[in-house]
């Protein structure tokens, strides 16, 4: 059973940055991912990471802003750095895992979830 942690959100102006970090135990997933919630809309994909071999995904709302990415396999971390933050990237930031291969972009395909963080990104 795995059981995930988040840290890191908090307020930051438009153009900053901010770093997420999801500690796993319990196991090694076969792959990790990020999503957001904000108010008044469904759970959205952020991006996904398969543990072996790193390979990523990403929404394409963050492409080329937020990196996701993974401690060395023995500790079982990942992090989602989050770039130029925009206003609209405002939402609580959920970590999640599965165990075997998923589709990686929907959220009813983990098993597995954190509490969320708070991300609040103000203009």
């Amino acid at each position: 059973q795995l059981q995930l942690v988040e840290s890191g959100g908090g307020l930051v102006q438009a153009g900053g940055s901010l770093r997420l970090t999801c500690a796993a135990s319990g196991g090694t997933p076969y792959a990790m991912a990020w999503f957001r919630q904000a108010p008044g809309k469904e759970r959205e994909f952020v991006a996904h990471i398969r543990w072996s071999g790193g390979s990523t995904h990403y929404a394409d709302s963050v492409k080329g802003r937020f990196t996701i990415s993974r401690s060395n396999p023995k500790t079982t971390v990942v992090y989602l750095q989050m770039n130029s933050l925009k206003p609209e990237d405002t939402a609580v930031y959920y970590c999640a895992a599965h165990s075997v291969y998923s589709v990686y972009s929907d959220s009813k395909e983990y098993p597995y979830w954190g509490q969320g963080t708070q991300v609040t990104v103000s203009s």
